[in-house]
């Protein structure tokens, strides 16, 4: 359940300025636009704008409450993440170059950990590059990963062989916003109105009502006052890794449903969040700038878009199975540690991220069957 803004821990007098420099911006480019901004055009704002955004503006982001941190990643609860998933790489390096791109690296914990246990298989990556947007992560990237063979690129390399990952890296990608309003659909965009931001409803442009339609024809008719997103950013994202990918997978971990849980009747309001100290919260418009503001996945339409692109689903489902299918439940045995134990409940459990999370392999030029998707492959639910 989110967390009532009033419990919510206070940012700092210098977080508030940048917040406030930022809702300044942002309120200048609605009245620029004559009143009203796509939602996704707001969540750019709020995540990326430069020197302001909250993956632009310095803010900790990754790691503990007690060091500032607003969430923490997979990689970041142990090792057993990368150990686990290494064993899916180390497999596809069998038939591929073994060379890794990761997007969107975080604190680099990832990259640090997988180089580290490939070396110790005997699979050695031959190469690494980052393809990170943040400035601040970047270099904080490169401050924990210095020495390592790694190489950080401005955008995705093109005709690319090898595993490309993106953890955590959907969700953060801009969203529209709609409802349904007497059988109407409409876009829900961002207004000002006394010093604030508020939703204001437009008629639903063609591509928007289509989308939503193509949903309805798939899911079933969707009630009065339904509001959700569509990830078209998203969708274009996974088409583009058509053009990326030469022979290899890409590997999307995450957290979201197959289309028809995501637009499930009974989930009225979207999947919309912020967080903030490790609490979350459901208002977008709370101090932007300080809030990582995500959506979940729609990993029907993440397929969907690879597929159309050329690439082929090689698999989908819940972190948990993958984890397992890589051996995460060897690891424990090699060692009674209840640290390590109470790590990978968290990445198992399915009151933590061992439900919620999913993964998703899409490839080309790959005719064996994945580890991660041995058992418990859900690709029947897309």
């Amino acid at each position: 359940m989110p967390v009532p803004r009033i419990l919510l821990p206070d940012p700092s007098p210098d977080q508030r300025s940048v917040s406030e420099r930022l809702q300044a911006q942002i309120a200048d480019a609605i009245r620029t636009r004559g009143g009203w901004i796509g939602f996704d055009d707001y969540m750019r704002h709020v995540l990326y704008e430069p020197g302001l955004g909250y993956y632009s503006a310095g803010s900790h982001k990754l790691g503990d409450a007690a060091e500032g941190g607003d969430f923490v990643t997979a990689p970041e609860i142990s090792p057993l993440f990368a150990q686990a998933l290494a064993t899916q790489i180390a497999q596809v390096f069998e038939h591929v170059p073994a060379r890794i791109v990761e997007f969107g690296a975080g604190s680099g914990r990832l990259a640090e950990d997988l180089i580290a246990e490939l070396r110790r298989r005997g699979t050695p990556c031959e190469g690494y590059g980052i393809v990170e947007v943040s400035a601040d992560l970047r270099e904080r990237q490169q401050r924990r990963l210095a020495g390592a063979p790694i190489q950080w690129l401005d955008a995705a390399p093109v005709e690319f062989e090898g595993v490309m990952l993106a953890n955590e890296v959907l969700d953060v990608m801009p969203v529209r916003l709609f409802a349904k309003r007497d059988a109407a659909i409409v876009e829900r965009g961002v207004g000002f109105h006394e010093n604030g931001f508020v939703f204001v409803e437009r008629p639903a442009p063609a591509e928007l009502a289509e989308a939503v339609a193509q949903i309805e024809r798939e899911v079933g008719a969707l009630p009065d006052g339904y509001a959700s997103e569509v990830g078209f950013e998203a969708r274009g994202w996974m088409a583009s890794a058509a053009g990326w990918l030469r022979r290899g997978i890409l590997l999307a971990i995450d957290y979201g449903f197959p289309r028809r849980e995501y637009y499930h009747p009974q989930r009225l309001m979207g999947t919309i969040m912020c967080h903030f100290r490790h609490r979350s919260h459901a208002d977008p418009f709370w101090l932007p700038g300080l809030n990582d503001l995500t959506a979940h996945v729609d990993f029907s339409a993440m397929a969907g878009a690879a597929n159309g692109a050329g690439l082929d689903v090689m698999g989908y489902t819940s972190q948990a199975h993958f984890l397992l299918n890589c051996g995460l439940a060897d690891r424990l045995f090699e060692a009674h540690d209840p640290a390590r134990s109470a790590a990978a409940n968290r990445l198992l459990s399915e009151a933590e991220m061992g439900e919620l999370f999913k993964v998703l392999a899409v490839g080309r030029g790959i005719d064996f069957a994945l580890r991660g998707f041995l058992r418990g492959d859900r690709l029947h639910r897309l």
